[in-house]
């Protein structure tokens, strides 16, 4: 008999967290590493939040248990928050908080996918989905966009992967890892289709804030409101107000679908961190001065990442538009020699690029795109240029 079961030894290990650790290993040895693979803003978290949370500490109130979806006040906030940025109407029923985003998607395709149901996935996709959906007995169908698409599926290649079992569609914009943002055109386009196939929509908002140029976000069932009872929006302060560690998360949806992943969270987790909800009601109320620094501090450096990924022969990247990543095609790079060695695939080259020129960044067989690189513009100015220098240094000479 197997000591750990089938389902569980099936996950693997989170390579953009697994990046980030290697990278951090080799800087505990002295080496200067330059790391593009964090999934998390470079920002400390806003004074004022943090202030609300020491103040919750101290409150006895938040030192027992609290309801298990959730504090009513922050599922208040959430649900006016929602009504207002995505013009879906929201009531504080309607909401479950969650240990971060990470849990609220767990927790939606645990509630809504069964037993060999097919689950449709745009790639590139974020490492987490393909896991989700096998760990609640779904079947992960990956709809492919590549860079001449702009990293964005069309109704059509929805369409010809749809079959009977077609359970759910992941719908995400501003998207992790590509920075692809849909038109308003298409993502009604995409919900109107979904809405037909009668298929659940799962969209993850959780980079909503973090559009540039003339990009917006839009949300799906906010334009296509006939989604309103076979839709699911995922969210959470992490992004948005650099609170990645206090993991802190919400999932929207159908009273009836939020009711029964509060039966099941009321069994796993049962509240989340008191204190840590505290804040990000603080972090929902106090407005969107400090997201819009740090939304600023982003842009620019995404023109500098963009720039300098054009000026790499051989590289080819669409200009990203949300979220705070590039997702180059580095296939001119794999089989041929550099420097004395061959890479076969983007994970083979990641690991020489780390250890020839200290540069970190995640390949794009864990987004379900090989061939494919996402680098993260998640760092200081200075630092972004100098990896970008030694990465075209690496590939170029």
């Amino acid at each position: 008999m197997a000591r750990i079961s089938q389902r569980i030894a099936s996950i693997s290990e989170s390579p953009t967290l697994a990046v980030t650790a290697k990278a951090r290993a080799l800087r505990s040895a002295g080496h200067d590493v330059i790391g593009f693979g964090a999934g998390e803003p470079d920002f400390a978290t806003p004074s004022y939040i943090v202030a609300a949370a020491a103040e919750a500490c101290a409150n006895p109130t938040y030192h027992k248990y609290s309801a298990a979806s959730g504090l009513p006040e922050l599922k208040e906030e959430v649900a006016t928050k929602t009504t207002r940025d995505t013009g879906l109407a929201v009531e504080a029923g309607q909401v479950l908080i969650t240990n971060g985003g990470k849990h609220a998607i767990f927790a939606a395709m645990a509630t809504l996918v069964d037993i060999a149901d097919e689950v449709l996935l745009p790639a590139p996709y974020w490492v987490t989905y393909p896991e989700a959906i096998r760990l609640a007995g779904g079947v992960p169908v990956v709809v492919h966009a590549g860079v001449d698409e702009g990293f964005k599926v069309s109704v059509d290649a929805l369409d010809a992967a749809w079959t009977p079992r077609t359970k759910l569609l992941v719908f995400v914009s501003p998207s992790n890892p590509s920075g692809a943002v849909y038109s308003r055109d298409e993502v009604e386009a995409i919900g109107r289709w979904a809405v037909e196939h009668n298929v659940w929509v799962l969209t993850d908002d959780i980079y909503e804030h973090l559009v540039y140029g003339g990009a917006e976000y839009v949300s799906m069932p906010g334009i296509v409101p006939e989604l309103r009872d076979t839709a699911v929006i995922v969210n959470g302060v992490a992004k948005s107000h650099a609170m990645t560690g206090w993991r802190v998360g919400w999932m929207v949806g159908p009273s009836d679908v939020i009711k029964a992943a509060s039966n099941l969270q009321s069994h796993s987790t049962s509240n989340v961190n008191n204190v840590a909800q505290i804040a990000a009601l603080a972090a929902l109320r106090g407005g969107m001065d400090t997201v819009e620094s740090m939304r600023a501090a982003f842009d620019r450096r995404r023109q500098t990442m963009y720039r300098m990924l054009g000026e790499i022969d051989g590289v080819r990247v669409s200009e990203p538009h949300g979220a705070f990543y590039a997702f180059p095609s580095l296939e001119a790079f794999l089989n041929r020699p550099l420097h004395g060695s061959v890479a076969t695939s983007t994970s083979e080259l990641a690991e020489l690029v780390l250890e020839k020129a200290l540069v970190a960044f995640v390949p794009g067989e864990a987004f379900g795109a090989p061939g494919y690189a996402r680098f993260s513009y998640a760092l200081a100015d200075d630092q972004l240029e100098e990896g970008m220098r030694r990465l075209a240094k690496y590939l170029n000479d």
